[in-house]
């Protein structure tokens, strides 16, 4: 998808950099008003089709991106574009206590749904594709491009900013960074290392899933099981969080013993029948403080990166696109600092509430000492029990801060 013939203007009142989930769904959300928007992206648009990852979606999500007819709904029994979870069951290893999350207690389809990241993709950008067919003027994307952002003098315009395209130069009233992570140890960046990485793959269930997922505290980090391969499926996406000095180690064993490791974890819960290729990636708190400066903008990863337990990260940043939107929507300068204030203040909530919820929930059950199993027993128990409790951490996985009183 490259830019639109009849747009030789080198002006534009805003610059998206990243058209993965988080970018272009700030841009669909924003076709057809009155900015001028651009999408840039450095690979082909087409590539991320492709990619099998498997995303944990909040129904949340789904309600944002259905209207936009941007959602991978699934086709039929055993679709694992987009598999419904319809329960959570959450519990810990070596202790007693358990919560069962029921989504017939929110009156919604589904709490969340494990979605492939090539199958959101895809239905991303064929709505993009309408959307600039139906707005060519305002809505305009160009991939494989690299930009770089130039800084800015003292004596430059200040209602711009400006950015090279290789040998082309443009100017915006506001450039949105969606791709990329907080650099570590920079300034404004908190930065929070866990020690863990977690290790990621498919494995096969002896019994279907039901459209259930697990959340299950290990001493070494939690174990999350995913449905992927629709309803009434076998198949589940793992995400085990080790320590980081095991992980290469257990990258290199064999299919049964890293099944055996598995099962030793999850306990009775499920039952293992074969697994997949592994990979693994470093875990660490990222978050940006402020995420604005100058005319620029962060969200989405670019803005802040969590453990991925409960799986806040990727709907924290649709969040960010949409609330955005909103706030950029009927603004006269999308830049200013009038306009995007506003913005960043009303995200605090959700964005320090978030990530005080992943990393309160990791440290909470990742300290190896007996007398702890008790507590934390009794808290899943007295979660399981008292339902306003068990409705806020479940209202809080669907919708964010929108949970809180």
């Amino acid at each position: 998808m490259s830019e639109h013939a009849a747009s030789p203007i080198n002006e534009y009142d805003i610059v998206i950099l990243g058209a993965g989930p988080v970018g272009s769904t700030l841009a669909l959300l924003l076709a057809g008003t009155r900015h001028r928007v651009l999408l840039l992206e450095q690979r082909g648009l087409d590539a991320g089709r492709q990619d099998p990852r498997a995303l944990a979606l909040s129904e949340g999500a789904r309600q944002l991106l259905a209207p936009e007819n941007a959602w991978p709904t699934a086709t039929g029994l055993g679709d694992g574009r987009c598999t419904p979870i319809e329960t959570i069951h959450i519990s810990q290893n070596s202790g007693f206590g358990r919560t069962l999350i029921d989504r017939k207690d929110y009156r919604v389809p589904a709490l969340g749904y494990v979605v492939r990241y090539g199958a959101l993709m895809g239905c991303l950008h064929d709505a993009l594709r309408q959307a600039m067919v139906r707005h060519p003027e305002q809505l305009i994307c160009q991939d494989h491009t690299r930009a770089e952002v130039a800084e800015r003098n003292a004596g430059a315009d200040s209602f711009f900013r400006t950015l090279q395209l290789g040998d082309r130069t443009i100017r915006t009233r506001l450039i949105v960074h969606a791709e990329g992570t907080p650099p570590d140890n920079s300034t404004g960046v908190i930065a929070r290392g866990y020690g863990q990485r977690a290790l990621i793959f498919e494995a096969g269930l002896a019994e279907g899933h039901q459209q259930r997922a697990w959340e299950r505290f290990t001493p070494e980090g939690p174990l999350a099981l995913l449905p992927v391969d629709g309803v009434n499926g076998k198949r589940v996406s793992v995400v085990y969080t080790v320590p980081e000095a095991e992980a290469e180690a257990l990258l290199e064993l064999d299919d049964q013993a890293i099944l055996e490791r598995i099962q030793a974890a999850i306990g009775p819960h499920a039952r293992f029948t074969d697994v997949g290729p592994r990979a693994s990636f470093p875990l660490k708190l990222r978050l940006r403080q402020p995420a604005q400066d100058n005319r620029e903008l962060w969200i989405g990863n670019a803005a802040q990166t969590l453990h991925p337990v409960s799986g806040q990260g990727f709907n924290l940043g649709l969040r960010d696109a949409a609330l955005l939107a909103q706030h950029l929507r009927h603004a006269l300068d999308p830049g200013s600092a009038h306009t995007l204030s506003p913005y960043v203040r009303g995200r605090q909530l959700d964005r320090y509430g978030a990530a005080a919820f992943t990393d309160g929930i990791v440290r909470a059950f990742s300290t190896p000492f007996p007398l702890l199993n008790t507590v934390r027993g009794i808290g899943l128990s007295t979660l399981d029990i008292i339902s306003p409790l068990r409705h806020f951490v479940a209202r809080r996985m669907i919708w964010g801060a929108r949970a809180w009183p």
